[in-house]
């Protein structure tokens, strides 16, 4: 009986720790803003675009069975507002007709060029140029996952500064000089990370889009609640303490010397983009080097986010394991003062309330309900409980709402905002406990294995499949 309600002590403490990081977080990211917002008076995107200072940049764009979507995807990046930059697309032995799609669209002829491994990929069969844009190059390689594939790309890449734009997304003009501005303004600087938002039944034209929808389905709403929370407190606040330990592979910037020394894109693992980034925590601290990894609160990547349950589901779960990835190749990091805020700071949140949150909050909602059914608990400390863990997560949900509509506005009318707050308050009735319980069978069924496409229905970027 002692035994449970310490326990039930443990859990509450525990959410009430966990919120006082996330309110930490939230006052780090306001001013994280308030800084960027202050820089652009002095220094306009269209004065980048022109300087001479602005780096070139290859753009790698991975792809597996992405027939549906690279064309729109492709045009959509040449379109682009940046001055010096080149497409290297991986067609990593997909099954479908992707290469034929890009062969037949973009005029590519096969050459004899070296490839040079500078990073160990699997075997690039053929590698081609474009007869109608110079900046294209396609690889056409054998499947070795996303990792293997960005690997190749990087081996191939021109250009000192490089992103990886997935398949699936679309950015908006100008993103690319937004995120690779930290660049030219501190030369410390090795990473760059933008946002990233659901595109789902938006209006798209030309690959650009013409007008920006919440989506239609629920699932959906709850996701961009999710990734509003997420880059606009979460991974702001992080950079501005040097901490960031995640930059989304759908959008970042990465320098490519750096990438190269720290081995590429690691293949052994679910989640290669932070791997990544934490193997260049990891060799920056151990050569102590001086660096920065930061966000970019303005520039957006949009992407397809899963529409049904089951895939949602597999996308968690693969998010989790992939996170239990990194934690376990790097837990030499965890509270070591060698690595600084990483380790002292970035390393613990990640480890204790990313990675064994769910087992945690699971294990507390039962003995919560049981304790209150045998009266072991009051109502009160029942209610208590229910207070930090919902409706203090509401108020950093609509916090991150209420920082996107002051400052970014991406959204048509103050009623999608509106709906926003309302499905704030929905996701924590249900949703939530549904991904949490994801992410919980994630960490019980984690298993060590190597990188693999992860599968999700794709709908066409045009103008008819959107309306």
């Amino acid at each position: 009986m002692q035994s449970i309600i310490h326990f039930n002590y443990f859990i509450l403490f525990y959410i009430i720790f966990v919120n006082l990081v996330y309110t930490l977080l939230f006052l780090f990211s306001i001013r994280g803003i308030y800084i960027h917002r202050k820089k652009n008076r002095y220094w306009s995107y269209e004065d980048m675009i022109a300087s001479s200072y602005t780096p070139p940049l290859s753009i790698l764009v991975p792809c597996f069975n992405e027939a549906e979507t690279i064309v729109d995807n492709i045009k959509a990046l040449l379109s682009l507002e940046y001055g010096e930059f080149q497409l290297v697309i991986i067609n990593d032995g997909s099954k479908d007709e992707t290469l034929k799609v890009l062969m037949e669209e973009f005029d590519l002829h096969r050459v004899d060029m070296p490839y040079k491994k500078e990073i160990s990929t699997k075997k690039v069969n053929r590698i081609y140029l474009s007869a109608s844009s110079e900046n294209i190059i396609v690889l056409d390689k054998e499947n070795g996952g996303k990792a293997d594939a960005l690997n190749a790309g990087i081996n191939v890449a021109e250009y000192p500064l490089i992103t990886a734009i997935d398949a699936d997304s679309i950015i908006e003009r100008n993103s690319l000089v937004k995120v690779v501005r930290p660049f030219v303004e501190n030369r410390d600087v090795v990473v760059s990370g933008g946002i990233v938002r659901p595109v789902n039944d938006a209006k798209i034209s030309k690959g650009f889009i013409e007008k920006i929808s919440l989506g239609k389905k629920s699932v959906v709403r709850f996701q961009v609640v999710e990734y509003l929370r997420a880059f606009l407190f979460g991974r702001i606040g992080w950079g501005m303490i040097n901490s960031l330990m995640i930059v989304s592979g759908a959008f970042g910037v990465f320098n490519k010397k750096v990438v190269i020394e720290a081995g590429g894109y690691t293949e052994e693992t679910i989640g290669e983009d932070m791997e990544l980034v934490v193997k260049i925590h990891r060799l920056m601290k151990e050569k102590k080097k001086k660096y920065e990894i930061v966000f970019v609160p303005d520039p957006v990547c949009w992407t397809q986010v899963p529409e049904e349950l089951k895939t949602l589901k597999n996308q968690r779960k693969r998010w989790h394991k992939g996170l239990m990835d990194t934690m376990l190749n790097h837990r030499g990091m965890l509270l070591n003062p060698k690595y600084g805020t990483v380790g002292l700071l970035g390393m613990p949140y990640f480890f204790f309330v990313e990675m064994l949150g769910p087992v945690i909050e699971i294990i507390g909602y039962i003995a919560i309900l049981l304790s209150f059914w045998y009266g072991i608990i009051s109502l009160e400390f029942a209610l208590v409980f229910f207070a930090f863990a919902v409706v203090y997560g509401v108020f950093l949900s609509i916090g991150a709402i209420l920082l996107d509509e002051y400052n970014f506005k991406k959204y048509n009318n103050i009623s999608e905002y509106f709906t926003l707050v309302i499905y704030s308050v929905l996701e924590n009735f249900g949703y939530r406990q549904l991904t949490t319980w994801w992410r919980f069978v994630a960490f019980w069924q984690y298993k060590r294995r190597g990188n693999k496409w992860g599968d999700m229905k794709r709908k066409a970027f045009s103008e008819k499949s959107q309306e």
